[in-house]
């Protein structure tokens, strides 16, 4: 039978990792009031969806983690508008090629990793999105509904502050967050 410390064993296991523990209510709590006022530049509302689907779930682990940690397996951010027009995207390095030989509109880098799309338009508002990201090796045990996300700045700089870390600019955290089958309690 899987239990937590199996889980939070393995990803101790995985590279650029720092710590790993089980998320508490008072950090949930903190964390929802943190995210739901977050805003970026020129106001931007941030709609962090991978965080309000992570604090949906029976279980969040917390992973404070170091730069050599794997990149994430999909986009993070993506800019989109109020009709749901993704008007811009992450794209990740290791995904770079494949994303340039699937594209056949016109695209303006922002940065390294960020793409516009100047021809596309949405109705008024725009957000950035952080969408939820798959977690798998989560999903190896069995776990059900699994997601992971970043959380904001704010809450991250909570997160560590809470249990002991002080503001490192070297580390994150990110959560994951999943369901145990029926009848397996962890």
């Amino acid at each position: 039978m899987v239990t937590m410390a199996d889980i939070i064993s393995r990803i101790k296991e995985m590279k650029g990792i720092k710590e790993v523990f089980l998320l508490n209510d008072a950090c949930r709590e903190k964390i929802l009031e943190i995210e739901s006022n977050i805003t970026a530049c020129l106001g931007i509302k941030v709609i962090n969806e991978g965080v309000i689907e992570c604090l949906k779930r029976q279980y969040i682990i917390c992973i404070i983690k170091r730069a050599s940690f794997r990149p994430p397996p999909e986009p993070t951010v993506m800019l989109v508008s109020d009709d749901g027009v993704v008007l811009g995207e992450e794209v990740l390095p290791h995904y770079k090629k494949e994303f340039l030989e699937k594209v056949k509109e016109e695209i303006i880098w922002l940065s390294e990793e960020f793409v516009m799309y100047p021809e596309r338009r949405g109705k008024n508002k725009e957000y950035f999105v952080m969408p939820p990201v798959s977690f798998p090796e989560v999903e190896e045990f069995g776990m059900l509904d699994v997601v992971s996300c970043s959380p904001s700045a704010p809450s991250d700089i909570m997160l560590r502050q809470m249990h002991g870390y002080e503001d490192d600019p070297k580390l994150a955290s990110i959560l994951v967050g999943f369901n145990a089958p029926d009848g397996v309690e962890l």
